[in-house]
């Protein structure tokens, strides 16, 4: 069953260059100009991360407490995770 978004009715002043380009990707894409934008800007909002993802981001990084991984026995690691 599909779960219905509300959605509200807005309007924005764009410059006529970025509108015009923002036409042209929707188009590239075989959307449509609200579809695109819409979406454009869920990606922008949602993909930042959470604390939780930048704390294992930053631990990554440091390369400190990295857990070391025995592949001889494929298997016994994938069915462990």
């Amino acid at each position: 069953m599909a779960t219905i978004v509300e959605r509200k009715q807005t309007s924005f002043r764009l410059s006529t260059d970025l509108l015009k380009r923002l036409q042209i990707a929707a188009k590239e894409e075989n959307r449509s100009l609200n579809n695109f934008v819409e979406s454009t800007l869920m990606d922008a909002v949602y993909k930042k991360p959470n604390a939780k993802t930048l704390a294992a981001m930053k631990e990554a990084e440091s390369g400190e407490d990295l857990e070391t991984l025995d592949l001889k026995d494929f298997k016994s690691f994938v069915s462990s995770l």
